[in-house]
């Protein structure tokens, strides 16, 4: 099930990080980025977390379930939706251990077309 932007523009608003949160669409679901870093998806109107250990350290025992099937385990987080604080304070406690993204190769330039030699 597809997530809703209703959903997605909630969590931004709740987390208070104004523009420095920002989404992007993927596959009817999101992927959320603090300061050009993931740090969690909304998959199925749910918000998951990327794990870390300075993420546990700051929620106690998060509830643990992947985010989509096959996925790997993410914290799930609920309660901490309620609590603006905590919420922002998740975000940014990731975000702070994560590594930056790997930048894209640039694409190799194009050979122009080689005309094929005039056979005599």
């Amino acid at each position: 099930m597809a997530s809703d932007l209703k959903t997605v523009l909630f969590i931004a608003d709740q987390s208070g990080l104004g523009s420095r949160l920002t989404y992007r669409r993927m596959f009817g679901e999101y992927a959320l980025y603090l300061n050009s870093k993931v740090v969690a998806f909304v998959c199925d109107n749910k918000l998951f977390l990327k794990p870390t250990d300075a993420g546990r350290a700051l929620l106690g025992t998060p509830t643990e379930a992947p985010a989509y099937p096959g996925s790997k385990n993410y914290f799930l987080l609920e309660e901490e939706l309620e609590s603006p604080a905590l919420l922002r304070d998740a975000f940014e406690t990731t975000e702070a251990v994560l590594p930056l993204p790997k930048p894209k190769p640039k694409p190799k330039p194009k050979r122009p077309n080689a005309k094929p030699a005039a056979r005599r």
